[in-house]
């Protein structure tokens, strides 16, 4: 994120909810998770993703925010789960998330934990669907079994990619009033 995003957005005991973005990637029969390495859940495994920067795209969020924590390369296929994320402190907001979860395939890179990703790593099944060492936040669960549902509904490589909406010619521009 760029320092003048983030000195734009209060995070913490926000003034309105923060968008985030979050990537469920199924590879593998595997599912691709993070350690976040500030708050909130410092610490606690989920799914990569991150705050929506200015002017970006929700599925370029999901995009660039997968590649700077992980080092993985996606395409977003579609959108799985929008839901809110709301923490309490004393009475006020702490944080407040809108969050819209995708479904995502990688299509390049190399896995490393970088950005504010603490570890990141593949895990099984029976490794977010019990009392494992992850600990995963039941929301959290949640949004990665209707992820997995998904993937084996259809075949994943038969899902069309989110593709960007073209640009209208002149949509950049402003027309004087009377053109």
């Amino acid at each position: 994120m760029t320092s003048k995003t983030a000195a734009s957005i209060e995070r913490e005991f926000p003034l309105a909810p923060v968008v985030g973005v979050g990537a469920i990637v199924v590879e593998d029969a595997r599912v691709l998770l993070v350690r976040r390495g500030t708050e909130p859940l410092k610490d606690h495994w989920t799914l990569p993703g991150g705050v929506l920067e200015i002017g970006e795209a929700l599925c370029a969020g999901v995009v660039r925010e997968v590649l700077e924590e992980t080092g993985l390369l996606v395409e977003v296929i579609e959108l799985v789960e929008l839901l809110d994320r709301i923490h309490r402190e004393d009475g006020r907001i702490r944080y407040h998330y809108v969050i819209a979860d995708y479904l995502c395939r990688v299509i390049g890179g190399s896995l490393r934990a970088a950005s504010d990703a603490a570890a990141v790593r593949w895990v099984e099944r029976s490794e977010w669907n019990s009392h494992s060492a992850l600990a995963l936040d039941p929301i959290t669960v949640r949004v990665i079994e209707k992820g997995w549902q998904r993937v084996h509904q259809v075949d994943l490589r038969q899902l069309k990619p989110w593709q960007p909406e073209p640009k209208q010619p002149g949509s950049a521009k402003r027309r004087a009033p009377g053109q």
